[in-house]
Protein backbone atom coordinates (compact mmCIF):
# COMPACT_ATOMS: atom_id res chain seq x y z
CA UNK A 1 0.00 0.00 0.00
CA UNK A 2 1.19 3.52 -0.82
CA UNK A 3 2.81 5.20 2.21
CA UNK A 4 0.74 8.38 1.82
CA UNK A 5 -2.44 6.32 2.03
CA UNK A 6 -1.11 4.45 5.06
CA UNK A 7 -0.34 7.70 6.90
CA UNK A 8 -3.76 9.13 6.01
CA UNK A 9 -5.53 6.02 7.28
CA UNK A 10 -3.45 6.03 10.46
CA UNK A 11 -4.33 9.67 11.21
CA UNK A 12 -8.01 9.08 10.53
CA UNK A 13 -8.02 6.30 13.13
CA UNK A 14 -6.79 8.59 15.94
CA UNK A 15 -9.31 10.57 18.00
CA UNK A 16 -8.87 14.35 18.32
CA UNK A 17 -8.01 14.02 22.03
CA UNK A 18 -5.25 11.52 21.29
CA UNK A 19 -3.94 13.67 18.45
CA UNK A 20 -3.60 16.60 20.87
CA UNK A 21 -1.80 14.40 23.38
CA UNK A 22 0.47 12.85 20.76
CA UNK A 23 1.47 16.33 19.59
CA UNK A 24 2.10 17.38 23.21
CA UNK A 25 4.28 14.39 24.06
CA UNK A 26 6.18 14.64 20.77
CA UNK A 27 7.00 18.34 21.21
CA UNK A 28 8.75 17.67 24.50
CA UNK A 29 9.74 20.96 26.16
CA UNK A 30 13.04 19.78 27.65
CA UNK A 31 14.51 18.10 24.57
CA UNK A 32 18.34 18.24 24.81
CA UNK A 33 20.05 21.10 23.01
CA UNK A 34 22.35 21.66 21.26
CA UNK A 35 22.45 18.27 19.58
CA UNK A 36 23.94 16.85 16.42
CA UNK A 37 21.55 17.82 13.65
CA UNK A 38 20.12 20.79 15.55
CA UNK A 39 20.32 24.15 13.82
CA UNK A 40 19.51 26.11 17.03
CA UNK A 41 16.42 27.63 15.39
CA UNK A 42 13.76 28.78 17.85
CA UNK A 43 11.09 26.09 17.69
CA UNK A 44 8.46 28.21 19.45
CA UNK A 45 6.41 28.66 16.30
CA UNK A 46 6.73 24.99 15.34
CA UNK A 47 5.33 23.80 18.66
CA UNK A 48 2.84 26.59 19.38
CA UNK A 49 1.37 27.49 16.01
CA UNK A 50 -0.38 24.15 15.29
CA UNK A 51 -2.01 24.24 18.74
CA UNK A 52 -3.04 27.88 18.35
CA UNK A 53 -4.62 27.40 14.91
CA UNK A 54 -6.39 24.22 16.04
CA UNK A 55 -7.98 26.07 18.95
CA UNK A 56 -8.89 29.10 16.84
CA UNK A 57 -10.30 27.20 13.85
CA UNK A 58 -11.54 24.00 15.56
CA UNK A 59 -9.61 22.18 12.87
CA UNK A 60 -6.82 19.63 13.35
CA UNK A 61 -5.34 20.16 9.90
CA UNK A 62 -2.06 21.70 11.13
CA UNK A 63 -1.55 19.05 13.80
CA UNK A 64 -2.17 16.38 11.17
CA UNK A 65 0.43 18.03 8.93
CA UNK A 66 2.90 18.15 11.82
CA UNK A 67 2.43 14.44 12.55
CA UNK A 68 2.70 13.57 8.84
CA UNK A 69 5.97 15.48 8.67
CA UNK A 70 7.32 13.57 11.67
CA UNK A 71 6.38 10.23 10.16
CA UNK A 72 7.95 11.14 6.83
CA UNK A 73 11.14 12.32 8.54
CA UNK A 74 11.45 9.04 10.41
CA UNK A 75 10.68 7.05 7.28
CA UNK A 76 13.59 8.68 5.42
CA UNK A 77 15.93 8.76 8.42
CA UNK A 78 19.08 6.69 8.28
CA UNK A 79 20.36 5.82 11.74
CA UNK A 80 23.96 7.04 11.98
CA UNK A 81 26.26 4.85 14.01
CA UNK A 82 27.96 6.25 17.12
CA UNK A 83 26.79 9.86 17.29
CA UNK A 84 23.39 10.62 18.83
CA UNK A 85 21.29 13.13 16.91
CA UNK A 86 18.27 15.27 17.67
CA UNK A 87 16.20 13.00 15.42
CA UNK A 88 17.20 10.01 17.56
CA UNK A 89 15.60 11.65 20.59
CA UNK A 90 12.53 12.67 18.59
CA UNK A 91 12.10 9.18 17.16
CA UNK A 92 12.20 7.57 20.62
CA UNK A 93 9.81 10.17 22.08
CA UNK A 94 7.40 9.73 19.18
CA UNK A 95 7.44 5.94 19.46
CA UNK A 96 6.94 5.93 23.24
CA UNK A 97 4.03 8.42 22.96
CA UNK A 98 2.37 6.31 20.26
CA UNK A 99 2.84 3.18 22.38
CA UNK A 100 1.43 4.90 25.48
CA UNK A 101 -1.63 6.17 23.56
CA UNK A 102 -2.03 2.86 21.70
CA UNK A 103 -1.71 4.50 18.27
CA UNK A 104 1.56 3.01 16.97
CA UNK A 105 1.64 3.35 13.15
CA UNK A 106 1.69 -0.16 11.65
CA UNK A 107 4.32 1.04 9.17
CA UNK A 108 6.73 2.46 11.79
CA UNK A 109 10.17 0.88 11.43
CA UNK A 110 10.82 -0.75 14.81
CA UNK A 111 14.23 -1.85 13.60
CA UNK A 112 15.35 1.78 13.56
CA UNK A 113 14.12 2.20 17.13
CA UNK A 114 16.22 -0.78 18.21
CA UNK A 115 19.24 0.68 16.37
CA UNK A 116 18.77 4.03 18.13
CA UNK A 117 18.50 2.28 21.50
CA UNK A 118 21.76 0.52 20.69
CA UNK A 119 23.42 3.92 20.22
CA UNK A 120 22.14 4.95 23.65
CA UNK A 121 23.67 1.71 25.03
CA UNK A 122 20.33 0.73 26.54
CA UNK A 123 20.05 -2.56 28.38
CA UNK A 124 17.08 -4.90 27.92
CA UNK A 125 15.40 -3.34 30.96
CA UNK A 126 15.90 0.16 29.57
CA UNK A 127 14.18 -0.69 26.27
CA UNK A 128 10.79 -0.56 27.96
CA UNK A 129 8.89 2.24 26.17
CA UNK A 130 7.73 3.67 29.50
CA UNK A 131 11.28 4.81 30.31
CA UNK A 132 11.18 7.08 27.25
CA UNK A 133 8.04 8.95 28.34
CA UNK A 134 8.63 12.20 30.18
CA UNK A 135 7.04 11.87 33.61
CA UNK A 136 6.45 15.63 33.91
CA UNK A 137 4.36 15.57 30.72
CA UNK A 138 2.36 12.63 32.11
CA UNK A 139 1.52 14.65 35.23
CA UNK A 140 0.39 17.57 33.06
CA UNK A 141 -1.76 15.18 31.02
CA UNK A 142 -3.51 14.08 34.23
CA UNK A 143 -4.09 17.71 35.21
CA UNK A 144 -5.70 18.31 31.82
CA UNK A 145 -7.89 15.21 32.21
CA UNK A 146 -9.05 16.50 35.62
CA UNK A 147 -10.33 19.79 34.15
CA UNK A 148 -13.51 20.43 32.24
CA UNK A 149 -13.42 22.64 29.14
CA UNK A 150 -14.74 25.52 31.27
CA UNK A 151 -11.80 25.15 33.65
CA UNK A 152 -9.21 25.39 30.87
CA UNK A 153 -11.10 28.36 29.44
CA UNK A 154 -10.89 30.10 32.82
CA UNK A 155 -7.14 29.46 32.95
CA UNK A 156 -6.82 30.98 29.48
CA UNK A 157 -8.75 34.09 30.57
CA UNK A 158 -6.48 34.48 33.61
CA UNK A 159 -3.37 34.10 31.43
CA UNK A 160 -4.58 36.70 28.93
CA UNK A 161 -4.89 39.25 31.73
CA UNK A 162 -1.12 39.18 32.28
CA UNK A 163 -0.24 41.75 29.62
CA UNK A 164 3.49 41.78 30.41
CA UNK A 165 3.71 38.05 29.79
CA UNK A 166 1.73 37.85 26.54
CA UNK A 167 2.80 41.14 24.92
CA UNK A 168 3.96 40.62 21.34
CA UNK A 169 3.22 36.87 21.20
CA UNK A 170 1.53 36.23 17.84
CA UNK A 171 0.14 32.81 18.72
CA UNK A 172 -1.72 34.34 21.69
CA UNK A 173 -3.46 36.74 19.31
CA UNK A 174 -4.34 33.92 16.90
CA UNK A 175 -6.38 32.20 19.60
CA UNK A 176 -8.04 35.41 20.76
CA UNK A 177 -9.56 36.28 24.11
CA UNK A 178 -12.75 34.25 24.03
CA UNK A 179 -12.44 30.53 23.28
CA UNK A 180 -14.93 27.71 22.87
CA UNK A 181 -13.04 24.68 24.24
CA UNK A 182 -16.01 22.28 24.09
CA UNK A 183 -15.44 20.52 20.73
CA UNK A 184 -13.61 17.23 21.22
CA UNK A 185 -9.87 17.72 21.56
CA UNK A 186 -9.94 21.53 21.75
CA UNK A 187 -9.72 21.59 25.55
CA UNK A 188 -6.54 19.51 25.36
CA UNK A 189 -5.02 21.72 22.66
CA UNK A 190 -5.71 24.88 24.65
CA UNK A 191 -4.32 23.42 27.89
CA UNK A 192 -1.19 22.10 26.18
CA UNK A 193 -0.71 25.48 24.49
CA UNK A 194 -0.82 27.19 27.91
CA UNK A 195 1.70 24.71 29.33
CA UNK A 196 4.16 24.90 26.44
CA UNK A 197 3.86 28.69 26.36
CA UNK A 198 4.73 28.98 30.06
CA UNK A 199 7.64 26.56 29.59
CA UNK A 200 9.04 28.48 26.62
CA UNK A 201 8.69 31.72 28.61
CA UNK A 202 10.74 30.17 31.48
CA UNK A 203 7.83 30.48 33.87
CA UNK A 204 7.45 26.78 34.67
CA UNK A 205 9.49 23.60 34.36
CA UNK A 206 9.32 20.07 35.78
CA UNK A 207 10.01 21.42 39.31
CA UNK A 208 8.82 25.02 39.28
CA UNK A 209 5.07 24.91 38.65
CA UNK A 210 3.92 27.81 40.84
CA UNK A 211 2.71 29.83 37.88
CA UNK A 212 0.53 26.99 36.61
CA UNK A 213 -0.78 26.36 40.12
CA UNK A 214 -1.79 30.01 40.42
CA UNK A 215 -3.68 29.87 37.12
CA UNK A 216 -5.47 26.72 38.28
CA UNK A 217 -6.35 28.34 41.63
CA UNK A 218 -8.28 31.06 39.78
CA UNK A 219 -10.74 28.53 38.35
CA UNK A 220 -14.26 28.16 39.74
CA UNK A 221 -14.34 24.69 41.26
CA UNK A 222 -18.03 24.02 40.59
CA UNK A 223 -17.68 24.48 36.84
CA UNK A 224 -14.04 23.66 36.13
CA UNK A 225 -13.34 20.18 37.58
CA UNK A 226 -14.32 16.78 36.30
CA UNK A 227 -16.42 14.62 38.59
CA UNK A 228 -14.49 13.47 41.66
CA UNK A 229 -11.74 16.09 41.19
CA UNK A 230 -11.16 19.35 43.04
CA UNK A 231 -8.93 22.37 42.56
CA UNK A 232 -6.93 21.32 45.63
CA UNK A 233 -6.47 17.83 44.17
CA UNK A 234 -5.18 19.26 40.91
CA UNK A 235 -2.80 21.70 42.59
CA UNK A 236 -1.53 18.99 44.95
CA UNK A 237 -0.71 16.75 41.98
CA UNK A 238 1.62 19.48 40.71
CA UNK A 239 3.47 19.64 44.03
CA UNK A 240 4.93 16.13 43.78
CA UNK A 241 8.07 15.25 41.87
CA UNK A 242 6.94 13.70 38.57
CA UNK A 243 7.83 10.01 38.75
CA UNK A 244 4.94 8.49 36.81
CA UNK A 245 4.94 4.95 35.40
CA UNK A 246 7.84 2.50 35.31
CA UNK A 247 10.68 2.87 36.08
CA UNK A 248 10.51 4.93 39.27
CA UNK A 249 14.15 5.86 38.72
CA UNK A 250 17.72 4.63 38.62
CA UNK A 251 19.24 3.10 41.77
CA UNK A 252 22.99 2.81 42.37
CA UNK A 253 24.07 0.49 45.20
CA UNK A 254 27.70 0.81 46.35
CA UNK A 255 28.73 -1.47 49.20
CA UNK A 256 32.11 -2.23 50.76
CA UNK A 257 32.04 -5.91 51.71
CA UNK A 258 35.55 -6.37 53.13
CA UNK A 259 35.52 -6.21 56.93
CA UNK A 260 31.77 -5.58 57.16
CA UNK A 261 29.76 -8.55 58.45
CA UNK A 262 26.33 -8.84 56.84
CA UNK A 263 27.26 -6.64 53.87
CA UNK A 264 25.82 -9.11 51.35
CA UNK A 265 22.52 -8.97 53.23
CA UNK A 266 22.55 -5.20 52.82
CA UNK A 267 22.97 -5.56 49.07
CA UNK A 268 20.18 -8.13 48.80
CA UNK A 269 17.76 -5.97 50.80
CA UNK A 270 18.44 -2.76 48.93
CA UNK A 271 18.24 -4.55 45.56
CA UNK A 272 14.95 -6.15 46.51
CA UNK A 273 13.34 -2.92 47.69
CA UNK A 274 14.55 -1.00 44.64
CA UNK A 275 12.94 -3.62 42.41
CA UNK A 276 9.68 -3.41 44.33
CA UNK A 277 9.78 0.35 43.79
CA UNK A 278 10.17 -0.23 40.06
CA UNK A 279 13.75 1.03 39.84
CA UNK A 280 16.42 -0.13 37.43
CA UNK A 281 19.38 -1.02 39.62
CA UNK A 282 23.16 -1.20 39.29
CA UNK A 283 25.38 -2.63 42.05
CA UNK A 284 29.06 -1.94 42.71
CA UNK A 285 30.65 -4.24 45.30
CA UNK A 286 33.83 -3.06 47.02
CA UNK A 287 34.01 0.34 45.29
CA UNK A 288 37.24 2.29 45.02
CA UNK A 289 37.76 5.92 44.06
CA UNK A 290 38.40 4.78 40.49
CA UNK A 291 35.06 2.91 40.56
CA UNK A 292 33.25 6.05 41.70
CA UNK A 293 34.80 8.13 38.93
CA UNK A 294 33.81 5.53 36.33
CA UNK A 295 30.24 5.46 37.66
CA UNK A 296 30.00 9.26 37.51
CA UNK A 297 31.22 9.15 33.91
CA UNK A 298 28.66 6.47 33.10
CA UNK A 299 25.82 8.55 34.55
CA UNK A 300 26.68 11.39 32.19
CA UNK A 301 25.62 9.28 29.20
CA UNK A 302 22.54 10.56 27.34
CA UNK A 303 20.31 7.60 28.21
CA UNK A 304 20.16 8.63 31.87
CA UNK A 305 18.24 11.80 31.04
CA UNK A 306 15.18 9.54 30.48
CA UNK A 307 15.13 8.54 34.17
CA UNK A 308 12.79 10.39 36.58
CA UNK A 309 14.92 10.09 39.73
CA UNK A 310 18.25 8.92 41.11
CA UNK A 311 18.86 6.97 44.33
CA UNK A 312 22.21 5.93 45.76
CA UNK A 313 22.95 3.62 48.68
CA UNK A 314 26.55 3.93 49.90
CA UNK A 315 27.47 1.43 52.63
CA UNK A 316 30.93 1.32 54.23
CA UNK A 317 32.91 2.09 57.36
CA UNK A 318 33.53 5.74 58.07
CA UNK A 319 34.26 8.55 60.49
CA UNK A 320 33.01 12.11 60.96
CA UNK A 321 34.24 13.35 57.58
CA UNK A 322 35.13 10.38 55.38
CA UNK A 323 34.18 6.91 54.20
CA UNK A 324 36.50 3.91 53.87
CA UNK A 325 36.69 2.27 50.45
CA UNK A 326 37.48 -1.35 49.60
CA UNK A 327 41.20 -0.72 49.08
CA UNK A 328 41.55 1.03 52.45
CA UNK A 329 41.62 4.51 50.91
CA UNK A 330 39.16 7.11 52.17
CA UNK A 331 37.04 9.71 50.41
CA UNK A 332 35.50 12.83 51.89
CA UNK A 333 31.79 12.36 52.37
CA UNK A 334 31.14 15.96 51.35
CA UNK A 335 33.08 15.47 48.09
CA UNK A 336 30.99 12.43 47.25
CA UNK A 337 27.71 14.16 47.98
CA UNK A 338 28.48 17.31 46.02
CA UNK A 339 29.89 15.59 42.94
CA UNK A 340 26.87 13.45 42.06
CA UNK A 341 24.04 16.05 42.24
CA UNK A 342 25.84 18.17 39.64
CA UNK A 343 25.40 15.50 36.95
CA UNK A 344 23.38 17.17 34.19
CA UNK A 345 21.31 14.11 33.25
CA UNK A 346 19.52 14.29 36.62
CA UNK A 347 19.06 18.05 36.81
CA UNK A 348 15.63 19.11 38.14
CA UNK A 349 15.00 15.53 39.26
CA UNK A 350 14.96 14.14 42.82
CA UNK A 351 18.27 12.67 43.94
CA UNK A 352 18.30 10.62 47.16
CA UNK A 353 21.45 9.45 48.96
CA UNK A 354 21.41 6.88 51.77
CA UNK A 355 24.77 7.23 53.53
CA UNK A 356 25.24 4.17 55.72
CA UNK A 357 28.45 4.36 57.76
CA UNK A 358 29.73 5.39 61.14
CA UNK A 359 30.40 9.12 61.52
CA UNK A 360 32.46 8.77 64.68
CA UNK A 361 32.79 6.55 67.76
CA UNK A 362 30.43 8.25 70.19
CA UNK A 363 27.44 6.33 71.57
CA UNK A 364 24.23 7.39 73.26
CA UNK A 365 24.77 4.83 76.03
CA UNK A 366 22.07 3.45 78.34
CA UNK A 367 22.96 2.06 81.78
CA UNK A 368 20.91 0.37 84.49
CA UNK A 369 17.89 2.35 85.67
CA UNK A 370 18.42 4.85 82.87
CA UNK A 371 16.69 2.36 80.56
CA UNK A 372 13.39 3.24 82.20
CA UNK A 373 11.62 6.32 81.04
CA UNK A 374 13.64 6.71 77.87
CA UNK A 375 11.49 8.16 75.10
CA UNK A 376 11.92 7.38 71.43
CA UNK A 377 9.46 10.06 70.32
CA UNK A 378 10.07 13.62 69.28
CA UNK A 379 7.95 16.53 68.18
CA UNK A 380 7.55 17.46 64.52
CA UNK A 381 6.35 20.89 63.55
CA UNK A 382 4.55 21.59 60.31
CA UNK A 383 5.82 24.91 59.01
CA UNK A 384 3.68 26.78 56.53
CA UNK A 385 0.41 28.65 56.77
CA UNK A 386 -1.83 30.54 54.40
CA UNK A 387 -2.36 33.05 57.19
CA UNK A 388 1.38 33.73 57.40
CA UNK A 389 1.60 33.97 53.60
CA UNK A 390 -1.08 36.66 53.59
CA UNK A 391 1.02 38.81 55.91
CA UNK A 392 4.20 38.50 53.87
CA UNK A 393 5.58 40.46 50.94
CA UNK A 394 3.94 40.17 47.55
CA UNK A 395 6.79 38.73 45.48
CA UNK A 396 6.19 39.73 41.86
CA UNK A 397 7.16 37.71 38.79
CA UNK A 398 9.77 40.31 37.88
CA UNK A 399 11.98 39.17 40.77
CA UNK A 400 11.50 35.44 40.18
CA UNK A 401 13.79 33.22 38.10
CA UNK A 402 13.75 29.48 37.43
CA UNK A 403 16.62 29.32 34.96
CA UNK A 404 19.57 29.04 37.37
CA UNK A 405 19.61 26.25 39.94
CA UNK A 406 22.06 25.44 42.73
CA UNK A 407 23.50 21.95 42.08
CA UNK A 408 22.37 20.58 45.46
CA UNK A 409 18.73 21.52 44.87
CA UNK A 410 16.32 18.57 44.54
CA UNK A 411 18.73 16.43 46.57
CA UNK A 412 18.03 14.58 49.82
CA UNK A 413 20.80 13.00 51.90
CA UNK A 414 19.74 10.43 54.50
CA UNK A 415 22.36 9.54 57.13
CA UNK A 416 22.26 6.31 59.10
CA UNK A 417 23.55 8.13 62.19
CA UNK A 418 24.26 11.62 63.49
CA UNK A 419 27.67 13.31 63.34
CA UNK A 420 30.44 11.76 65.48
CA UNK A 421 28.34 8.67 66.34
CA UNK A 422 28.33 4.97 65.55
CA UNK A 423 26.10 3.33 62.96
CA UNK A 424 25.04 -0.05 64.35
CA UNK A 425 25.04 -3.35 62.53
CA UNK A 426 24.19 -6.99 63.16
CA UNK A 427 26.83 -9.58 62.30
CA UNK A 428 24.34 -11.69 60.33
CA UNK A 429 22.10 -9.05 58.74
CA UNK A 430 24.37 -6.04 58.28
CA UNK A 431 23.27 -2.47 58.92
CA UNK A 432 20.22 -2.16 61.18
CA UNK A 433 19.43 1.14 59.46
CA UNK A 434 19.34 -0.52 56.03
CA UNK A 435 17.16 -3.32 57.39
CA UNK A 436 14.56 -0.97 58.93
CA UNK A 437 14.61 1.39 55.95
CA UNK A 438 13.87 -1.44 53.51
CA UNK A 439 11.09 -2.81 55.74
CA UNK A 440 9.35 0.55 56.07
CA UNK A 441 9.63 1.40 52.37
CA UNK A 442 8.25 -2.03 51.45
CA UNK A 443 5.32 -1.65 53.85
CA UNK A 444 4.39 1.76 52.45
CA UNK A 445 4.40 1.09 48.70
CA UNK A 446 0.88 1.73 47.33
CA UNK A 447 -0.15 3.77 50.39
CA UNK A 448 0.50 7.19 48.89
CA UNK A 449 3.26 8.01 51.40
CA UNK A 450 6.13 10.37 50.69
CA UNK A 451 9.78 9.50 51.19
CA UNK A 452 10.21 12.10 53.93
CA UNK A 453 7.23 10.68 55.84
CA UNK A 454 8.91 7.29 55.78
CA UNK A 455 12.27 8.75 56.86
CA UNK A 456 10.57 10.39 59.82
CA UNK A 457 8.96 7.06 60.74
CA UNK A 458 12.37 5.42 60.30
CA UNK A 459 13.91 7.93 62.71
CA UNK A 460 11.36 6.98 65.34
CA UNK A 461 11.59 3.25 64.67
CA UNK A 462 15.40 3.10 64.73
CA UNK A 463 15.66 5.16 67.89
CA UNK A 464 13.44 2.66 69.76
CA UNK A 465 15.88 -0.19 69.14
CA UNK A 466 18.40 -1.07 71.84
CA UNK A 467 21.74 -1.99 70.28
CA UNK A 468 24.88 -3.45 71.81
CA UNK A 469 28.50 -2.96 70.81
CA UNK A 470 30.34 -6.05 69.59
CA UNK A 471 33.42 -5.44 71.74
CA UNK A 472 34.08 -6.86 75.21
CA UNK A 473 32.45 -3.87 76.94
CA UNK A 474 29.04 -4.81 75.43
CA UNK A 475 27.72 -1.28 75.80
CA UNK A 476 23.99 -0.84 75.13
CA UNK A 477 23.21 2.25 73.11
CA UNK A 478 20.69 3.90 70.82
CA UNK A 479 21.16 5.15 67.27
CA UNK A 480 19.64 8.31 65.79
CA UNK A 481 19.36 8.83 62.05
CA UNK A 482 18.49 12.02 60.20
CA UNK A 483 18.31 13.58 56.75
CA UNK A 484 19.14 16.87 55.05
CA UNK A 485 16.70 17.87 52.34
CA UNK A 486 17.04 20.34 49.49
CA UNK A 487 13.80 19.10 47.93
CA UNK A 488 11.47 21.61 46.28
CA UNK A 489 8.64 19.14 45.81
CA UNK A 490 7.34 16.03 47.56
CA UNK A 491 8.66 12.65 46.40
CA UNK A 492 5.93 10.02 46.71
CA UNK A 493 6.48 6.30 46.53
CA UNK A 494 4.87 4.60 43.52
CA UNK A 495 1.33 3.28 43.82
CA UNK A 496 2.30 -0.05 42.27
CA UNK A 497 4.51 -2.70 43.80
CA UNK A 498 6.67 -4.23 41.09
CA UNK A 499 7.47 -7.91 41.64
CA UNK A 500 10.99 -9.00 40.81
CA UNK A 501 9.97 -10.71 37.58
CA UNK A 502 8.17 -7.55 36.41
CA UNK A 503 11.51 -5.92 35.66
CA UNK A 504 12.30 -8.52 33.03
CA UNK A 505 8.83 -9.02 31.57
CA UNK A 506 7.86 -5.40 30.92
CA UNK A 507 6.24 -4.87 27.51
CA UNK A 508 8.64 -3.75 24.82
Amino acid sequence: MDEVIQVTQWLSSITPRKKAKLFFFTTHADAPSPMVGSNDVDTHEETQLPLATTVALHNFKNIDEFLKKKVNTFSCYNVIENEITKTDYEYLRFYSACKYLDVVPPFLDLGKISAIQNKFEMTDEERDYRLLLDSADLVLEKVCDSLKPAGVSQMWTALRKDRNLIRGVKTIDIIGFFVDPNPTGIKECLFFFIVRFLQKADKINRVNTNRLERLTAQCDESSSCEEGKTIDFIIDSLRFYPTELYPFGFCLIMCVIEGRDGAMQEIEKTMEISRHLGMITHTEKNPTKETIELVKKELMKPKYQFYSSFTCWFMSHGDSNSMVLADGETIEREWFLTSFPDISTFQLKPKVFFMVSCRGANKFSLKGDEFEGQSATCDYYDIGSALIRNRMLDITDSVRDISYVQPMMDTLVAYSTILDHLSGRASTHGSIYVDRACVLVSENISRGRSLTEILEHLSQDLHEILQETMDEDRIVYKQACHYDSFFRKTLKLPYTRHPKEDVHSAPQ
